[in-house]
């Protein structure tokens, strides 16, 4: 039995990696960083041409059909090169919504837009540590206009469409809804927000009676938990890229600078502690493959798969990024290096969707599930 990817999806993420060596450079990343531009333009106009981005979704909505796994590879090299593209917003979420929850109609007008890139896509599907609750973000929708605001909205300046979890009904009788919501209709505006990693910009939109629709779904909990699920596992894939990266990095550098007359990566210290961030790597690496496996399949455990790969990969990109910049020495805290843009990274990854604490609450929840 093979649990490795396929050929054809290692020669996809190669392609990938190829591309994204040569477009995701440390200065169009910076370029981004430093608010000279909103995203890395082409690589994402690559990712959309390559059909990467859209590996997910079904030819017969613009995209390439290629399927979840290849996408986790995809992600793992934007992860990798610490692309600047509205990946996360506008294919794990918004278009896993439309895709989960849309009607006919819905998917067909929405869902090509996203797949070719003629519109970008956001989603604020609720958090990790409100699953359990009633959506309480502040955003009321009637039947046919939204009002309200919804805050830190990833990729929400540049975003065309936006997927959002909203209370409808009457004061006695609210219930979760999904809504789509065109951005360039009457009554929304936005504010740019700071964001820890500005390559990954956040925005908050108000809403004033703004045009929308709800999407046909009966439970709106149950699918906004479905495509986090997935979304978590995309993330993961993205951390253990980057996580990868910095420590290939932090390598190489070890074994150019010199203290006492050696390489510092001669010293048993260093050797060890390198270690260690590749075995957490490594151990996340393989809990991001079982969430792959699950996605693909749409498996059962894809809850508990999920959570673990979100739990291991979000320590082991934080553990990668901080540990890169001690074993530079002081140089690995100045601007000139790109050892702060993967910590930025890390952190900025680590508390989208949910905590690492609410993770680990799910994970905690689903192995009691499996014990009892």
């Amino acid at each position: 039995m093979n649990f490795d990817f396929s050929d054809d999806q290692r020669l996809l993420q190669d392609a990938v990696r190829t591309m994204l060596a040569e477009t995701s450079t440390s200065q169009a990343v910076r370029e981004v960083l430093e608010g000279r531009a909103t995203h890395s333009d082409a690589a994402w106009r690559n990712l959309i041409d390559m059909g990467a981005a859209a590996a997910a979704i079904p030819e017969q909505y613009g995209g390439s059909g290629l399927g979840y796994l290849a996408l986790c590879l995809v992600a793992e090299e934007a992860g990798r090169h610490l692309a600047a593209v509205p990946l996360a917003s506008s294919f794990y979420l918004a278009a896993e919504a439309i895709l989960r929850a849309g009607s006919a109609a819905q998917k067909q007008h929405w869902l090509p837009q996203i797949a070719t890139g003629k519109l970008v896509a956001t989603a604020a599907l609720g958090s990790r540590e409100r699953y359990r609750k009633a959506a309480t973000a502040p955003l009321r929708f009637d039947g046919e206009t939204l009002s309200g605001s919804s805050p830190a909205l990833s990729d929400g300046g540049i975003a065309g469409l936006a997927v959002l979890r909203v209370k409808a009904g009457a004061e006695d009788g609210l219930s979760d809804t999904l809504v789509l919501v065109d951005l360039s209709a009457t009554g929304v505006s936005r504010k740019a927000l700071p964001s820890l990693d500005p390559t990954r910009p956040l925005a908050e939109i108000h809403f004033d009676h703004t045009p929308a629709e709800a999407l046909t779904c009966a439970d709106a909990s149950t699918v906004a938990t479905r495509v986090l699920d997935g979304a978590a596992v995309l993330i993961a894939f993205e951390q253990v890229g980057g996580a990868a990266r910095i420590l290939e990095i932090t390598r190489d550098y070890s074994l150019e600078r010199k203290a006492f007359g050696r390489q510092i990566g001669s010293f048993q210290a260093l050797k060890h502690k390198m270690a260690d961030i590749y075995t957490t790597i490594e151990l996340a690496r393989v809990h991001a493959y079982y969430g792959a496996w699950a996605l693909a399949s749409d498996a059962p455990e894809l809850p508990r798969a999920a959570a673990a790969a979100r739990v291991s990969a979000t320590r082991a990109f934080v553990v990668a990024a901080e540990e890169g910049i001690e074993l530079h020495g002081g140089i690995g805290f100045t601007w000139e290096m790109d050892c702060h843009l993967f910590y930025r990274r890390a952190r900025q990854l680590g508390q989208c969707i949910g905590s690492e604490h609410a993770w680990r609450a799910q994970l905690a929840d689903e192995l009691i599930k499996e014990a009892a």
